[in-house]
């Protein structure tokens, strides 16, 4: 099931900008955080792809959502500038990132080559 998240809730289950600069996920299993935005078309048609991937990866995988209108600094922080972006983290290295509504085989593939998800 997909989560939403907020500045506290990122902090506690993804990275926490402000102990830190360098990168530390917090998270125990890998995963894609979606940057969307309420007005957008492409992030309509993402959402239920990205709800059904969370499902098929269940423990295996986490699926969040950052809604950019609500979380300003937030996507300051990762200079979102257009949504949907896409953010790839793995449980070890740097996440990676990936703009607009990729399609679904695109989706499985960056979650078995990116994330290591099975």
């Amino acid at each position: 099931m997909t989560e939403h998240l907020d500045g506290e809730s990122f902090k506690k289950r993804v990275f926490d900008w402000e102990k830190s600069k360098e990168w530390k996920y917090e998270g125990e299993l890998p995963a894609i955080i979606d940057f969307y935005a309420e007005w957008c078309g492409p992030c309509k048609m993402l959402g239920p792809v990205l709800e059904e991937l969370s499902k098929k990866y269940d423990g295996k995988l986490s699926v969040f959502k950052v809604d950019t209108d609500k979380e300003a600094e937030l996507s300051a922080l990762f200079n979102i500038t257009s949504v949907p972006t896409l953010l790839f983290v793995p449980k070890e290295g740097l996440p990676s990132i990936a703009l607009g509504a990729l399609p679904k085989p695109q989706l499985e593939k960056a979650i078995g080559e990116v994330l290591k998800v099975a």
